[in-house]
Order: C-alpha cells, then structure tokens, then sequence
C-alpha cells in the first residue's frame, strides 16, 4: 500500500471521461490499464480489504482508497461526479458504475457497424483514417464478447476479423490508391489489415517526397 510521490488527488489517468453507457466500455478499460500501471486494481476488485479498526494498516489503506477514488472522480462527467462525490470507498462506487453502465447496447453496436461501413479517407491522412478506424474496431470490441480460446473456431473468427477489417479498410481508400489497393488484393495469402497500413502509408510518403 505504498504511495509513490506522483500519486496525488488531482491526476487524471485517462483523457476519456465517463458520461454513461454509450462510453463505459472504452472508460472502464482505459481505468483499468492505468490503475494496473499504478499497482491499485486491488482498491476497486475488492482484494484488498479494509483493515480492522486497530490495525496500523489502516490510516495507509484509508490513503489508497483515497486516492483511488480521487481518481475516479477526476474521470466522470460532472453530472456523474455529483452522485458520488460523498461516497468514501473506491470499490463501491467502482462497482455502482460498473452495475450502472456495463450493459451491451444494441444501438451503439449498430450504430458503430454503421460508422465503419460510412468511413472513408477523404481529406484525412491514411494515418487519421486509420486511427479512426481502429477507434471503431476497438469500442466494437470492447462491447462484444469475442471467442479467446486457442481452437480451431476461435482461429478461423480472428482470421475471418482480420479479413474484415482489411476490407473495411481498403474500401474507404480515396480512388487515388486504387492501384496499390488492387495490388494489395491480389496478394496471396492476404496481409493482415496492419501490414497493409503500413504499405499504403509508405506509398503516401513516396507521393510526398515526389510532390
């Protein structure tokens, strides 16, 4: 329960902050990356309990949770922060959200389809596009439960994925990259969507430097 000297009330882990059900998977995930880097899951999984009332441990403890929660609260609307800023223990208000907000919502997973399949390159750079892109593909993930076993199914979903996601892609391209999209396609066996990134963006450095 040590406290590094950059532990303090007022850090903001993460840039998201939580507004309700359309963003809590994408700001529960970047919580938790962040309380993991700062060795404090414990404070909102319930594995570290409270001390009893006479263990020297306590006044320590009450710091973390402290902390913790500071943390939490510097991450939520301000709607949000008004329901819980009375509340004296990270893991309850933790688990409040979570009971709250971690719902799959049918809509956002439609709604998300729909960005994908709308998105294209236009004046972006193919790095924003991509960016963009991948935004997409990880709140989609983050909302559905994917198959994560080693079997043969699991294998054939991650590539039929993997496909996908090349195609989604390609497709948003500007017509100005038809030609090195075809070549792409034509590629045996078909690359993963990042080594075409990174094909397609050496082709838009080239296009500069000749520019």
């Amino acid at each position: 329960m040590y406290l590094h000297p950059s532990d303090t009330p007022g850090t903001n882990l993460v840039i998201e902050h939580l507004v309700g059900n359309e963003n809590y998977g994408v700001w529960s995930r970047a919580m938790l990356i962040a309380l993991r880097a700062k060795n404090r899951t414990s404070f909102i999984d319930g594995s570290c309990e409270k001390p009893s009332g006479i263990s020297p441990l306590l006044h320590q403890w009450e710091r973390c949770n402290a902390i913790v929660l500071s943390w939490i609260m510097n991450t939520v609307s301000k709607e949000l922060f008004n329901g819980i800023v009375y509340s004296t223990n990270a893991q309850s208000v933790w688990k409040d959200l979570k009971e709250r907000f971690d719902k799959v919502n049918g809509s956002r997973i439609f709604s998300i389809h729909g960005e994908i399949g709308s998105l294209v390159q236009g004046n972006m750079t193919i790095s924003v596009y991509f960016t963009k892109l991948r935004q997409l593909w990880d709140e989609y993930a983050s909302l559905v439960t994917l198959p994560s076993c080693g079997c043969a199914t699991s294998r054939a979903y991650l590539e039929h994925d993997q496909q996908q996601k090349l195609l989604q892609f390609l497709m948003g391209l500007n017509e100005s990259y038809g030609g090195i999209r075809s070549q792409t396609l034509m590629m045996n066996p078909l690359p993963i969507v990042g080594q075409a990134y990174s094909l397609i963006s050496q082709e838009e450095s080239h296009r500069g430097i000749i520019a």
